[in-house]
């Protein structure tokens, strides 16, 4: 199957789009569980060398983009596959896996961004994910974000109805100090 790389730009995540501007320049950027690599794309847009991790990355890699390291990883085996590395951010939406998620804040660099949205708990009244497993409490990612001493930049766990009808959590935040002003909205 092909992608057209504009088309999965379009569908980067508008959380996604507004926080980008607050990584770092100069690291490398963890697309965690990249899917399609939408992300991947968005951020190798913006200048930032990406390491795309998941167990099928071929449709990143018909992407063919210079500045995106495709790799399989199974994520979910009992170790964690990613130890000994460091990343100016962090992106993950669309994923969530307990067991390794403490891993995150110790591979964020100091004044690194960790930019997260997922599926909260009530969303199987709209469809899937509904397994519990895969949905976080309510104020999950805040109370995972204040154990790991990471700076909350914005929060949100809302009901939302678009593209499509979801409860979904999302978080932007930095390890250390924030160095630049925080967007209002994503322009573009």
């Amino acid at each position: 199957m092909l992608f057209n790389a504009h088309d999965v730009i379009s569908n980067a995540s508008l959380w996604v789009r507004r926080f980008s501007p607050l990584i770092p320049k100069g690291g490398v950027v963890l697309d965690l569980a990249c899917g399609s690599g939408r992300h991947s794309v968005w951020l190798a847009n913006a200048g930032h060398q990406v390491l795309a991790v998941d167990q099928d990355v071929s449709a990143v890699q018909a992407l063919n983009n210079a500045l995106i390291t495709p790799k399989n990883y199974d994520l979910e085996q009992a170790e964690w596959p990613l130890d000994n590395f460091e990343f100016s951010a962090i992106v993950v939406t669309n994923y969530l896996y307990r067991p390794h998620l403490d891993q995150l804040p110790k591979m964020l660099q100091e004044g690194g961004v960790l930019i997260y949205e997922t599926f909260a708990l009530g969303n199987g009244e709209f469809g899937k994910p509904s397994n519990p497993n895969f949905l976080l409490n309510p104020g999950e990612l805040l109370a995972f974000s204040a154990s790991h001493g990471l700076k909350v930049v914005a929060y949100e766990d809302i009901y939302e109805d678009e593209p499509k009808p979801a409860m979904v959590q999302r978080l932007c935040a930095v390890k250390g100090e924030l160095k630049q002003r925080i967007p209002l909205q994503f322009q573009g």
